[in-house]
């Protein structure tokens, strides 16, 4: 069993994006490239986004602080805290309208 505080990570993830060179940093939480199930948490500067990719399965993303907007297939669905967005199986972006953390979900499938 582990605990672990997504608050805190994120406040210190948020520090370090603050600090890096691209205003993002990140840190998986559970799984890996290796498993099925991955979190990842992300922080991201205002005005900073993951550019337009595809999904390596089934994913998520709920945002634990800030604002982000994902985009795909010419729409768009914009989070706040506490929002949960189902990431459709099209190319997407996310972009954040604020410093903003978010917790990035993924089942991959075989």
């Amino acid at each position: 069993m582990q605990k672990l505080s997504l608050d805190a990570l994120a406040r210190e993830m948020l520090r370090r994006a603050a600090g890096a060179n691209g205003g993002r940093a990140a840190q998986t939480v559970i799984g890996g490239h290796e498993k099925v199930l991955r979190q990842t948490l992300i922080a991201m500067t205002k005005d900073t986004a993951l550019t337009e990719h595809a999904s390596p399965g089934e994913a998520s993303v709920y945002v634990l602080h800030g604002r982000v907007v994902l985009e795909a297939a010419g729409q768009s669905w914009e989070g706040r805290d506490g929002d949960l967005l189902i990431v459709p199986q099209s190319p997407h972006s996310l972009r954040a309208l604020q410093d903003s953390a978010v917790l990035l979900t993924v089942a991959k499938g075989s």
